[in-house]
C-alpha cells in the first residue's frame, strides 16, 4: 500500500486523525453574502474565499458551506448541475435525470469497493444524468425509486455509521450530480471528520464542479469511453470527452483521484487504449482501477458488440497495457 498512501496523503490524513475533512473546513470558512445578491456576485465571492480560504476555530454567521448551498439552490430552480443542462425548476419537476427530490435507494456499509475505501458508507440515489444501455444498476439509475430521508436524520445516520466503522461517506446513484443541493444541506449537520467520497460519472457542470471544490475530499471517477460516438450511443450524452476531461482534470487539482474504467466487449482498442492514454498523459498521479465486472445487462443484448462478457485476452490486454504506461492501479 505504499505509493497508495502516497497518493492519498491528504485522505489518510483524515482517516488517522491527522488532518480535517474538507466539508468541515469548509464550514468553518466565513463569508459574507445576501442571499438575494446576484449570481454573478455570489460567484465572485464563492471563487475568493476558496482562493484565501480562513478557517475560524468558532463557527462563522455564514459560512462558505452556506454559499454553496445558496449557489445550489439557485441551480436548483434552473438545472444545470449536470451538462445536459435542462433548466428545469426542480421545485416543479424532474429533470432530464428523472430527478425532482432526493430520493435515497439504498444506504450501507460497503465491503465491495477498493480496499483503501471499505468499510465504506456508500449512499445510492436514484437518478442518473445517463442512460446506459447496459446498466447494472438500471433499476434506480433508470426508475426513480427509494424513500425521502430529511438532511438532518441522514446526517445523523452518518454518525452512526461512524461509530460502526466507516471510512468514508461515498456518495453514488444512479449519480450524485442531481443531488448536489440535498447532500450539502446533509453536510451543513454534520460534524463528524470523515472523509467525502465523490462516486460519479463526471458528466457534471463546471458550475458543479466549482461547488464540490473545498467540500470533496476523494473523487471516484467513471472513465467509460474513449470517444464521443460510443458514449452518445451505448449512455445517450452529447460531448462527452470535453466534459469528462475537464471535470478530472479539475477533480485531480483539487482533491486525490481514483479513476475506474469498465472494460467492455469490443472497446478495448477505441475506449479503453485511449482512456488509459490520457490518465496516463494528464493526471499520472491518481490511482486507476481496471475493472472486469461488464456482464450485459438492462438493453444491453440490443448491441451486438456488448452483448456478451468481455473475455480473458480483453482484460488482460487492457491491464498489460496499463502497465507499459506505469499507470498506478488499485
Amino acid at each position: 500500500m505504499g505509493y497508495e498512501r502516497v497518493l492519498l496523503s491528504k485522505y489518510f490524513a483524515v482517516l488517522e486523525e491527522n488532518g480535517v475533512a474538507n466539508y468541515l473546513q469548509c464550514k468553518q470558512t466565513p463569508v459574507s453574502f445576501n442571499p438575494v445578491d446576484s449570481l454573478e456576485n455570489l460567484w465572485v465571492k464563492h471563487d475568493e474565499a476558496l482562493k484565501n480560504k480562513i478557517i475560524q476555530d468558532t463557527k462563522p454567521e455564514q459560512s462558505l458551506l452556506d454559499l454553496k448551498i445558496e449557489l445550489a439552490s439557485r441551480m436548483f430552480r434552473n438545472c444545470c448541475f449536470c451538462e445536459r443542462r435542462c433548466g428545469v425548476d426542480r421545485t416543479k419537476q424532474p429533470g432530464a435525470c428523472m430527478v425532482k427530490e432526493s430520493l435515497v435507494s439504498s444506504e450501507f456499509l460497503h465491503m465491495g469497493e477498493e480496499h483503501v475505501l471499505i468499510p465504506s458508507y456508500t449512499i445510492f440515489f436514484s437518478g442518473c444524468s445517463f442512460h446506459c444501455v447496459f446498466c447494472q444498476n438500471w433499476d434506480i439509475s433508470q426508475e426513480i425509486s427509494g424513500v425521502y430521508i430529511e438532511p438532518s436524520m441522514l446526517a445523523e445516520m452518518i454518525k452512526q455509521r461512524f461509530f460502526q466503522g466507516a471510512r468514508n461517506v461515498n456518495w453514488v446513484g444512479g449519480d450524485p450530480t442531481p443531488h448536489l443541493l440535498y447532500i450539502l444541506k446533509v453536510l451543513k449537520g454534520c460534524d463528524i471528520n470523515l472523509p467525502q467520497v465523490w462516486n460519479s460519472n463526471m458528466y457534471c457542470s463546471n458550475e458543479t464542479i466549482r461547488l464540490l471544490d473545498g467540500v470533496i475530499d476523494l473523487y471516484l471517477t467513471d472513465f467509460k469511453y474513449g470517444n464521443d460516438d460510443c458514449a452518445k450511443r451505448l449512455s445517450k450524452v452529447d460531448n462527452y470527452l470535453q466534459v469528462v476531461k475537464r471535470n478530472h482534470l479539475k477533480a485531480y487539482e483539487n482533491g486525490e483521484v481514483i479513476i475506474r474504467h469498465l472494460v467492455m466487449p469490443n472497446h478495448v482498442e477505441c475506449c479503453t487504449k485511449p482512456v488509459l492514454e490520457w490518465i496516463s498523459e494528464n493526471t499520472p498521479n491518481c490511482l486507476v482501477n481496471i475493472m472486469s465486472q461488464y456482464r450485459p445487462e438492462y438493453k444491453a443484448y440490443e448491441y451486438d458488440e456488448i452483448s456478451r462478457p468481455i473475455s480473458g485476452e480483453e482484460f488482460l490486454t487492457a491491464k498489460m497495457y496499463a502497465k507499459t504506461l506505469s499507470l498506478h492501479e488499485i
